[in-house]
């Protein structure tokens, strides 16, 4: 796909969308992780809105969870139902959502105490591991939703910070 190199400024986020397998599951879930409730939930039938998707239909139930700055919009396809990504970090295609924090020692030992698994240990990154040196100190850890969906939390330094 040869796409032109003209800007299009597109800098300003408005939500994330994540496929979900059981949209009462995910709500819990993104609830419990986020301390927010829902602020627009409904359902969805159509086969322009499928079609914009490149599906043929989009029969839909939906939750959005508003976090500073950012929407997370959880959608449970009901037709055509599709199957589980496992999308594993290093794929191409696959993404993650990171969240920031301000002590990740401190969320990480909460996160873990209240049943969080988390795909490894917390990580520091350290000289010679990455660059821009400004970006040493940056603390993060990885875990996934119920239906893997990749998560991260993040105590950024330097270049990371944002």
């Amino acid at each position: 796909m040869a796409v032109a190199a003209t800007p299009m400024h597109l800098t300003r986020p408005a939500h994330v969308g994540i496929s979900v397998s059981d949209l009462d599951a995910s709500i819990a879930f993104y609830g419990a992780l986020t301390g927010r409730e829902p602020v627009a939930a409904g359902t969805m039938d159509s086969v322009p809105f499928g079609r914009s998707q490149g599906l043929p239909v989009a029969t839909l139930r939906y939750a959005t969870i508003n976090i500073d700055g950012l929407g997370i919009d959880l959608i449970q396809f009901q037709d055509p139902v599709g199957e589980r990504t496992n999308g594993m970090a290093n794929r191409p295609g696959s993404m993650h959502l990171c969240l920031k924090v301000d002590d990740l020692d401190a969320v990480y030992a909460r996160m873990k105490e209240a049943g969080y698994e988390f795909l490894g240990e917390d990580y520091t990154f350290l000289a010679g591991e990455v660059t821009p040196e400004a970006a040493l100190g940056t603390k993060v850890a990885y875990f996934n939703d119920p239906d893997g969906t990749n998560l991260e939390i993040i105590e950024p330094k330097g270049g990371f910070a944002n």
